[in-house]
């Protein structure tokens, strides 16, 4: 799959994709006729794939001799790496609260686990809302009295407002959830139907820019 933007091409191969390229690196060169019958399929099912590994440079098509692997690039790599990687093997435990914790309560919570984000549950343990360090700053100035007794629920934000992710989504769409939507954390939910019908989302993880920017360092160190 590719999309073009500002001119350059941008890149994600395909399961397909990958093998036709390990097929070209050890048998190359190879005619497309040839890398077809290793993968038992017909040269017109893989016309488009080729097309798009010789367009990027990964291959290089040379006429009666047939595919190279061109050596193409480590940003393609990375690329790769990064559509890969999904948000079960990056996320932190959630630190969650109830909602009728309250704010002085909720602030103590945040300050003590030292995490920029709350996520609210009920009793059940389904999650009801997001609170932020912004939040709690807001409420607290000038209102020390009040946030002794105030539940958390009266400054959260609330569902269906929240922007959640889930364990198979890959780091690059929570990646840009958090950019997109301007928040410091996501909170990984995995859904289930109650005997009403109803959605509910429990917490199992939260993905913070902290979780991202540390596998950003590692892929740039190779591991």
């Amino acid at each position: 799959m590719y999309v073009s933007k500002g001119g350059g091409l941008k890149i994600y191969l395909t399961e397909r994709q990958e093998k036709i390229v390990d097929i070209v690196k050890k048998y190359g060169p190879i005619t497309g006729e040839h890398i077809a019958k290793k993968l038992n399929l017909t040269r017109a099912i893989l016309r488009p794939d080729l097309s798009i590994l010789t367009r990027s440079g990964i291959l290089e098509a040379r006429p009666r001799v047939g595919y190279f692997y061109n050596g193409n690039s480590s940003q393609i790599n990375l690329k790769n790496k990064i559509h890969k990687i999904r948000v079960k093997d990056i996320k932190s435990l959630p630190v969650v609260i109830e909602e009728d914790t309250t704010i002085y309560n909720a602030a103590v919570k945040m300050f003590t686990e030292d995490v920029g984000t709350l996520f609210v549950v009920d009793k059940k343990g389904n999650l009801q809302g997001v609170v932020s360090r912004k939040d709690l700053l807001k409420v607290t100035l000038g209102n020390s009295k009040d946030v002794q007794q105030l539940p958390v629920s009266v400054v959260m934000t609330r569902m269906p407002n929240i922007i959640t992710t889930t364990n198979d989504e890959t780091i690059y769409m929570a990646a840009k959830k958090i950019v997109d939507h301007e928040v410091d954390a996501l909170p990984v939910v995995r859904t289930f139907i109650d005997n009403q019908g109803i959605e509910h989302f429990e917490v199992v993880g939260r993905v913070t820019k902290t979780n991202l920017a540390k596998i950003l360092v590692e892929l740039g160190e190779g591991k």
